[in-house]
């Protein structure tokens, strides 16, 4: 059974972080004492729970201060235009002072936490020998992960290990510490884990908890990540030392490092025990290409999900999906950037359209892809939703099944059954106008994958929902990737794997699209980039992509072009422009590679070294 994180902490066990001598120390406010709550099964099991309850929420998009990724990326164009985090982010007016976007201190409380149960564990005679074993490498695990979370956003940190919660330690001889000393501990973290962790929980009351699978997977996309640009022999980092003089990040690349990732991937791979989604009762071969992957998050305990979570609120985040004024509760506000839009293939190339933008942004299209934005297409039928006929901008004609599983466009049906049946139009009179700053329709297109047509959120069935935090398609792609990359290049798997996750949605091999790629592993790079920001798009990955890639400054600091929803017709709200957009402009500088280290962090451990450029 798959792995879907549905761990419900239902009593108060808070750490206090009040200074750094008190790191390692937990106040119990319902005055249970370690040793009582150490005594007993239930309570042991409670204060696990607590230790998962610092995963992030990888659905709360708009609050999250780290499960608010995208639209921190260039894949999400929201609708609100202050007071978030991610505007924050965006707008580069961010500062070590800012709060609202740091989790340095939570994820240190969540690694004590951890310390604090394995530590403790063993204490309780009420489990078994085996429960309390798998118990601490779930702990293991966690702390390895809270430790990767803080990497991926702040670059290499200070690693407490297995300390005791009674040590003293001075803040003045905290620093942070190399982050190939990082790296070798949080994979041996894991590998320990892995070895404990079963391959599948059985019973039902225990689903949620972690697997081998889960650790595993970890473990790739980790060590993909610091293979990458960023991680890996970056320039720009190589004057910053600790306070012994040592760098804290490699000064030269390590080529090696992608021969580690690969290896990680392929470790997944070869359990198998995961398969991508594929819809068999489809008879259609497009539609099935788009329900096969509308499965990934429709269908729950699917078996392409190693990892997922639950979110039993569905309406926080389908309201937003929903056309607003077009339905009966309908906010709107979760919308794909033209960038995401532009980036789906055409089915019958398989050929990514769009090469480039000019210097006003106007598309560079590959006349080779198929793809024309210029006229119109009358009594269109949507490949899914044949319900109605509608017109269509000719962008929307035969492109990739992923672009109808995931994208409401302008002028396509509502495809709810149960629901009122219509066509969607955004513009001044349309059917779902444009209005305001709040919730609305920004893009001049909705997110729909997350939204069950089996619903009917007219009588607030809103359901619940899985977030996939890792999945099959992932690891294929960060194989594909590592394979390219590493010393002794491997074209041939990069080109399998990728044309796997292509098989599944009815394109062609990429070689069959792009016979150049052949031989070509600058050309392969950039594909197998374009094939991950698609496939992968509103799933959290898209945004430590560009950051690992060094390629955020481009995509981020560019105007932000919309279609023209102002427009009082439908055929001018199809013109793009870069003059609707009223939140700002954008700015990411270099420095934002890495998040800064929180100021309170700094004035609490004065000799701690900050990030480049903060």
């Amino acid at each position: 059974m798959k792995k879907l994180i549905n761990i419900i902490l239902s009593f108060s066990l808070s750490l206090i972080l009040i200074s750094c001598e008190d790191f390692l120390d937990v106040e119990l406010n319902n005055q249970i004492t370690q040793a009582e709550v150490f005594a007993k099964r239930n309570t042991t099991e409670q204060y696990l729970a607590q230790v998962y309850g610092y995963l992030p929420d990888y659905y709360d998009w708009v609050y999250g201060t780290y499960g608010s990724y995208v639209p921190m990326s260039d894949e999400g164009l929201f609708s609100w235009m202050g007071g978030l985090a991610y505007n924050t982010f965006m707008k580069g007016s961010w500062t070590p002072n800012t709060t609202s976007i740091g989790i340095w201190e939570n994820m240190y409380k969540a690694i004590n936490q951890a310390t604090i149960f394995m530590d403790n564990v063993d204490k309780n005679q009420e489990l078994s020998i085996s429960e309390k074993t798998v118990m601490k490498a779930e702990a293991r695990f966690l702390r390895a992960f809270y430790y990767t979370i803080l990497i991926e956003r702040y670059g290499p940190v200070y690693v407490w290990g297995d300390n005791k919660p009674d040590i003293t330690i001075k803040a003045e001889t905290i620093d942070r510490m190399p982050l190939d000393e990082n790296i070798n501990f949080i994979v041996a973290e894991y590998d320990k884990a892995a070895e404990i962790l079963p391959k599948e929980i059985e019973d039902i009351q225990r689903y949620g908890r972690i697997t081998k699978g889960t650790v595993l997977a970890a473990k790739s996309r980790f060590l993909l990540y610091m293979a990458s640009p960023l991680f890996n022999g970056y320039p720009l980092y190589k004057d910053i030392k600790d306070l012994n003089g040592d760098n804290l990040f490699p000064i030269t690349n390590d080529p090696q490092k992608w021969q580690k990732a690969a290896d990680a991937a392929k470790a997944v791979i070869d359990m198998n025990l995961y398969e991508l989604c594929q819809n068999t009762s489809e008879k259609d071969p497009f539609k099935r290409a788009i329900k096969s992957y509308q499965m990934v998050t429709l269908e729950k305990w699917n078996k392409e999900t190693i990892w997922g979570q639950w979110h039993k609120d569905g309406m926080s985040v389908l309201v937003r999906c929903n056309p607003p004024r077009f339905c009966k509760t309908g906010y709107g506000g979760y919308c794909p950037s033209v960038r995401l839009v532009d980036g789906y293939p055409m089915s019958k190339s398989g050929r990514f359209p769009i090469l480039g933008y000019n210097d006003d942004l106007t598309p560079i299209i590959d006349s080779k892809s198929g793809y024309d934005e210029t006229g119109f297409t009358e009594n269109y039928k949507h490949p899914l939703d044949t319900f109605l006929l509608t017109k269509v901008n000719n962008s929307c004609v035969g492109r990739d099944a992923r672009f109808y599983a995931s994208i409401l466009a302008n002028g396509f049906p509502w495809y709810n059954p149960s629901m009122k049946k219509g066509i969607v139009t955004f513009f001044n009179g349309g059917t779902s106008t444009y209005i305001g700053s709040g919730d609305c329709v920004k893009s001049g297109y909705m997110w729909r994958r997350s939204t069950d047509p089996s619903l009917n959120t007219n009588q607030g069935n809103w359901g619940s929902l899985v977030f996939p935090v890792f999945r099959l398609a992932e690891i294929y792609l960060n194989y594909a990737e590592a394979c390219n990359e590493k010393p002794t290049r491997d074209e041939n798997e990069a080109l399998k794997y990728l044309n796997l996750i292509r098989q599944r949605v009815g394109l062609n091999k990429i070689e069959e699209a792009y016979p150049e790629v052949i031989g070509n592993k600058d050309l392969l790079r950039t594909l197998i980039q374009k094939e991950r920001m698609v496939e992968m798009a509103f799933e959290d990955v898209r945004f430590n992509d560009i950051r690992r890639w060094l390629i955020a400054e481009d995509v981020i600091n560019e105007k932000v072009v919309t279609r023209n929803l102002s427009a009082k017709n439908f055929e001018d709200s199809w013109q793009r422009t870069t003059s609707l957009w009223a939140g700002g402009g954008r700015e990411f500088l270099k420095k934002n590679l890495l998040f800064p280290i929180p100021q309170a962090q700094l004035n609490e451990m004065q000799n701690m070294t900050q990030n480049y450029g903060w």
